[in-house]
C-alpha cells in the first residue's frame, strides 16, 4: 500500500500460479511499495497504517494458528519394516524423553554376594561380566591406538573436505545474495520508475475531482435560481411552459 500526499493509492498482486494448493478464490493478497512508502516516519500515518493492519488482521480468515493449511498434507509414514525407529517416532511424537541405556551395570562387576560364596551361577554371571568388561578395555585400547596412529591424517582430511564445502556453500550463498540484490535493485528501480506515473495519475485524479465538485456547485447554483425563478414566474402569474413551447418552433427554424 502507497501513500501519496495522504491519498491511499493500493496494488494487488495476482496469486502465484506456483502454489496449486493455495485457493485463488480466498486468497488475501497483500502487496506493498516499498521503495516509494516513505511516508511511513510520520507518527499520524504510522498509527493509522498500525491501525488499519489491526483490523485487517481481526478480519482476516487466516490465524497464525492455522498458517500450514494451506501446504500440502505430510506423506504417512510407514515404520512396517523398521519397529524400532516407529517406536522411536511414536515417542518423539508423543514428547517423551528418551530411554537412557545404562552402560554402568552392564559392564560394572562385583563380587558375588556372601550368601551366594558357593553359587555356581553367581560366579558364572561374574565371570561373564569380567570377560565384558576385559573385552570392553581392549576395544578401548584398540581404538586409542588406531586414533593414535590414523586420528591426525584422518582429521586432516575431515577439515579439508569441510573446507571445500564451506568454500561451496559461501559460494552459493553469494550467488543467492547477488539475485536477491539483483531483484531488490529492479524493484527499485520500476517502483521508482512507476511512482512519476502514480503521481501524475493522482494529480489528474484530484484535478478531476475538484472539477466535478466545482460543476456539482456550479449545477446546484444553477438549480437554484432557476427555482427561484420558477416561484417568481408563478407569483406574477406566467407560464412558462406555453412560452417555451412557442420559442421551440423559432429556435428550430
Amino acid at each position: 500500500m502507497a501513500t501519496n500526499n495522504g491519498d491511499v493509492l493500493m496494488l494487488e498482486a495476482a496469486p502465484e500460479a506456483t502454489k496449486p494448493w493455495a485457493s485463488a478464490a480466498n486468497a488475501e493478497v497483500i502487496d506493498a511499495l516499498p521503495y516509494i512508502d516513505d511516508d511511513y516516519g510520520n507518527p499520524l500515518i504510522k498509527a493509522e497504517v498500525d491501525r488499519l493492519v489491526e483490523e485487517e488482521m481481526r478480519r482476516s480468515s487466516k490465524k497464525p494458528a492455522d498458517f500450514l493449511k494451506d501446504l500440502p498434507p505430510l506423506p504417512k509414514f510407514d515404520f512396517e519394516n523398521c519397529p524400532v525407529l516407529g517406536k522411536e517416532y511414536e515417542r518423539v511424537r508423543a514428547g517423551k524423553p528418551p530411554v537412557r541405556i545404562d552402560f554402568e551395570s552392564r559392564y560394572k562387576h562385583e563380587l558375588p554376594p556372601a550368601g551366594k560364596k558357593n553359587d555356581d551361577a553367581a560366579w558364572k554371571q561374574y565371570l561373564h561380566k569380567t570377560q565384558r568388561s576385559l573385552q570392553q578395555k581392549m576395544i578401548e585400547l584398540e581404538n586409542l591406538e588406531m586414533m593414535s596412529k590414523q586420528g591426525p591424517e584422518i582429521w586432516r582430511q575431515n577439515n579439508h573436505r569441510l573446507e571445500v564445502f564451506l568454500t561451496r556453500m559461501q559460494r552459493l550463498a553469494q550467488e543467492q545474495n547477488e539475485e536477491i540484490e539483483k531483484v531488490n535493485r529492479e524493484r527499485k528501480y520500476h517502483q521508482q520508475t512507476t511512482a512519476y506515473e502514480l503521481n501524475a495519475l493522482s494529480q489528474e485524479w484530484r484535478q478531476l475531482c475538484v472539477k466535478n465538485m466545482e460543476i456539482q456547485s456550479a449545477c446546484a447554483v444553477l438549480e437554484t435560481q432557476i427555482d427561484s425563478l420558477k416561484r417568481e414566474a408563478s407569483e406574477r402569474g406566467w407560464n412558462l411552459e406555453e412560452k417555451l413551447e412557442s420559442v421551440k418552433p423559432l429556435q428550430s427554424q
